[in-house]
C-alpha cells in the first residue's frame, strides 16, 4: 500500500502545476499512461516538477548513450538499490525501446556478476590499483 495518496486524472486536471507535468509526461512518452510514481509525487508539485525535469533531461534528452542503454543502466542501478518498482517500470520501458529477451538475460547475468564481485571485493577490502585512479597510471600516459 502506498504511503502517499496517488492522484487521479481528475485531481491532476484541477491543479495547474500537476496538470502541466502530467501533460508533458504524456507528450514526451507518446502515451496516455501516467504511472503511480508521478501520481504520488503530485502531492508535492514542486518536487514533481523538479523530478520530472531532471528525469526528462537525463532519460529523454540527446546524449552519448542511446535510450535503451539508459534504461538498462536504470534497471541495474534500481536492482542494486532494491527498488522493485523501478526495476519493473524501467524493464517495461526497456522492452518498449526494443530490449530483447536475450539482452534482458545478459543484463541479469551482468547484474548478478557485478553483485557477486562487488560483495567479494568489499568483504576483502581490496585497495584500488593506482592504474585505476583518475589522473594516474596508463590513462595519464595516453595508453
Amino acid at each position: 500500500m502506498a504511503t502517499a495518496r496517488l492522484w487521479s486524472d481528475e485531481e491532476a486536471a484541477a491543479e495547474p502545476r500537476v496538470k502541466a507535468v502530467f501533460d508533458d509526461i504524456r507528450a514526451t512518452r507518446g502515451s496516455p499512461f501516467i504511472n503511480n510514481f508521478w501520481r504520488g509525487l503530485a502531492n508535492q508539485p514542486a518536487v514533481l516538477e523538479r523530478t520530472w525535469a531532471s528525469l526528462k533531461t537525463v532519460m529523454a534528452g540527446d546524449g552519448a548513450l542511446d535510450a535503451l542503454t539508459k534504461e538498462m543502466i536504470y534497471i541495474a542501478v534500481s536492482t542494486a538499490n532494491g527498488c522493485g518498482y523501478c526495476v519493473h517500470s524501467h524493464t517495461a520501458a526497456a522492452r518498449a525501446k526494443g530490449m530483447t529477451d536475450a539482452q534482458h538475460g545478459e543484463l541479469l547475468a551482468v547484474i548478478g556478476m557485478a553483485a557477486k564481485t562487488n560483495a567479494l571485493v568489499t568483504a576483502m577490502q581490496v585497495p584500488v590499483d593506482p592504474e585505476f585512479q583518475v589522473g594516474t597510471g596508463s590513462e595519464r600516459r595516453g595508453g
